[in-house]
């Protein structure tokens, strides 16, 4: 079965950091280009940062460029987004998604980032 099992998420002072993780199985990872998602209450959801199938060029929303970076470690299935200097309109579910080249899509559960004093 597909699984996207994403971690990491909790509750940060702004200016600080968290790391999340989402670990892939059930289709193949390598092949997917993966993304990072992000949906606060009463908003739309929106494109955080995005990794090709191979690595290359990651992009990001305006929003937390120079804060935010994309990574992947397809030998663990694992795409990670490191958040630094975080602020409060950071504070949504991030939703790791999945797409695989010529393939099917899959969204991932959602992992809470609340970044309060």
């Amino acid at each position: 079965q597909v699984r996207l099992v994403e971690s990491g998420g909790g509750l940060v002072q702004p200016g600080g950091s968290l790391r999340l993780s989402c670990e892939a199985s059930g289709f193949t990872f390598s092949s997917s280009a993966m993304s990072w998602y992000r949906r606060a209450p009463g908003q739309e959801r929106e494109l955080v940062a995005s990794i090709s199938t191979f690595g290359a060029r990651p992009n990001y929303a305006d929003s937390v460029k120079g804060r935010f970076t994309i990574s992947r470690d397809n030998a663990k299935n694992t795409v990670y987004l490191q958040m630094n200097s975080l602020k409060p309109e950071d504070t949504a579910v991030y939703i790791c998604y999945a797409k695989v080249f010529l393939g099917s899509d899959y969204w991932g559960q959602g992992t809470q980032v609340t970044v309060s004093s």
